[in-house]
């Protein structure tokens, strides 16, 4: 996957995009990056230790890296709308498509984000879903 193109849809390299963070060699430097890496751990599963380290722990609390690595997701594309920082606390608003039982399914959220020491952490955020 290295000369690949991520499944963020950053138009970047996999190895130059998400890979450093997944492997926990870079941490994200913006929300919107985090943000972007979580999609591709979920994305290509396997990385529930990642999205447990990533998630603000006191919302993480009944979360397992067993439970979040399994890939029985099809994520199909990601578009990032916008996002931002204020001190400490930042956001992402995206959309993000699924395969749901042979039907396509458009996820948009608006995350919230903490800065805890040189870190982001994923909060949580406003969820709807819609058949497309």
């Amino acid at each position: 996957m290295m000369n690949q193109y991520c499944v963020c849809g950053s138009q970047q390299r996999f190895s130059k995009c998400c890979e450093p963070l997944l492997k926990e060699v870079q941490p994200a430097i913006t929300p919107e990056q985090l943000m972007r890496s979580r999609y591709s751990a979920y994305s290509l599963g396997g990385y529930g230790e990642y999205l447990l380290k990533t998630w603000f722990a006191p919302m993480a609390s009944d979360l397992s890296a067993e439970e979040l690595s399994k890939s029985d997701t099809e994520w199909l594309s990601l578009t990032v709308l916008g996002s931002g920082t204020s001190g400490n606390s930042g956001w992402v608003e995206f959309k993000a498509v699924y395969r749901d039982n042979q039907r396509s399914v458009e996820m948009h959220e608006k995350s919230v984000f903490t800065l805890q020491g040189n870190r982001w952490f994923y909060i949580g955020g406003e969820v709807s879903r819609n058949q497309i």
